[in-house]
């Protein structure tokens, strides 16, 4: 086919291939709290902006370490995402120190879907999925107790919530209330131990402790029966010794997975061998990693075989590119990825949806994420609605993450220190 025969769009990209693509340059670094939702902007000389999540909640240090990293990247073509992640990426740490080089890449790639005209999951390889299924570690009704009824009634509310999640993550152990309101649940120290958000308990279960996490577990089971799969989030803080003895013990209830036992959480070390104590000797699968930093510092948990899941965080992990990375990585040593996700908003939920549908068969689903206070439904746009449908979600087609704020609208919620969060 010769040019005169050629149609409209195919003359355009000769043309385009004839004087280059002209590159776009970073004009600024934003981040603003909106919300519980710390946000990245990053503006463009050509109009185009893009916005990452920050992964910790109302996390104040935000507002000095984002614009660390602003003199490092103004002035550089956004849609060279690689090139510009070389700049700041090794600058970054475990959670919650790798959250704004996370959200910096995640706003990158959505500048260059937006400037190519096209979603993320199209610049990652394409997608392999049209839905990606998504499992429930957000959505949550108040607990009133930590008696096994009290999980029992928890968990009913949950199955019966309008998204019909196919799996249902729950704290238990050390991720939950009971090391402090059951009475000798362990053999170590309650107080002075800090804020409970942060996971800071640690030591060996007392025989009471482990039967009435057992006791929970069964009553959860008994409401879910096999209609929904019981994922436990379980620390960290157990030793590796009570973690084989619990993920043994709890073997009949054919688990998704134990996650973050020995370490995870605001864990600023790996211990693959810790995990080595414990997998080869149970089938229940064991899960962690929504605390590590960059794939690299995934490699050796996922050669040694250390763990049956891995749960990266895209807005902790150093982005979606690196997420995909890990689940690679993973995927040829046969271990599974259900990615963490709890802390990333609703843009977070829109990145996690893009990378999602380019991962390999080894993908399970990724955490749920929602936007809090509710009005964050009604100020970003472009989500799907409903967003979950039986446990998934449809991958959508529009460009870059394929949200964006309604800025007249989200005015009325920024600070006074934010103000110009919107301003070009």
């Amino acid at each position: 086919m010769d040019g005169d025969q050629a149609g409209p769009e195919w003359r355009r990209l000769q043309r385009t291939s004839r004087k280059g693509i002209k590159p776009l340059n970073i004009t600024d670094l934003r981040v603003a709290i909106i919300g519980h939702s710390p946000v990245i902007r990053i503006t463009t000389d050509e109009g185009i902006d893009g916005l990452g999540p920050v992964a910790i909640p109302r996390a104040g240090h935000i507002r000095w370490h984002v614009p660390f990293y602003k003199e490092h990247i103004v002035g550089e073509d956004p849609t060279d995402v690689e090139r510009v992640m070389l700049k700041i990426r090794r600058m970054g740490a475990f959670k919650p120190w790798g959250s704004a080089v996370s959200g910096i890449e995640i706003a990158l790639w959505d500048i260059a879907g937006k400037a190519a005209g096209v979603p993320v999951y199209k610049l990652l390889g394409g997608k392999v999925r049209d839905r990606v299924r998504t499992y429930n570690g957000r959505i949550r009704f108040p607990m009133s107790g930590t008696e096994p009824q009290d999980y029992a009634d928890n968990m009913a509310k949950m199955k019966a919530s309008p998204e019909n999640f196919t799996i249902i993550k729950q704290g238990v152990a050390f991720h939950s209330a009971m090391a402090r309101e059951i009475p000798g649940f362990f053999l170590g120290e309650t107080e002075g131990r800090g804020d409970p958000m942060y996971h800071p308990l640690r030591g060996p279960l007392s025989e009471r402790g482990l039967k009435h996490t057992i006791a929970c577990v069964e009553a959860m089971k008994d409401v879910l029966g096999d209609e929904v799969g019981l994922a436990l989030d379980c620390g960290p803080g157990l030793t590796a010794s009570d973690t084989l003895r619990l993920a043994q013990l709890l073997e009949p209830f054919n688990l998704m997975w134990m996650e973050d036992t020995v370490t995870g959480d605001y864990s600023p070390e790996v211990n693959p061998d810790l995990y080595l104590q414990v997998t080869p000797h149970t089938s229940t699968p064991i899960h962690t990693g929504e605390q590590i930093y960059l794939a690299r510092n995934f490699r050796e948990l996922i050669e040694k075989h250390a763990v049956n899941v891995v749960g990266p965080d895209c807005g902790d992990v150093g982005g979606i590119a690196e997420m995909k990375r890990v689940a690679e990585l993973a995927d040829l040593h046969g271990i599974l990825i259900a990615p963490h996700g709890i802390g990333v908003g609703l843009i977070g939920l829109a990145a996690q949806v893009q990378v999602a549908a380019v991962l390999p068969d080894n993908y399970i689903a990724f955490e749920y994420s929602t936007g809090e206070p509710s009005w964050w439904y009604d100020v970003l746009e472009g989500l799907p609605s409903p967003i979950v449908k039986d446990g998934f979600i449809d991958v959508w087609d529009t460009p870059g993450l394929g949200v964006h704020f309604n800025v007249d609208e989200t005015r009325q919620y920024l600070s006074d220190e934010d103000a110009g969060f919107f301003d070009n």
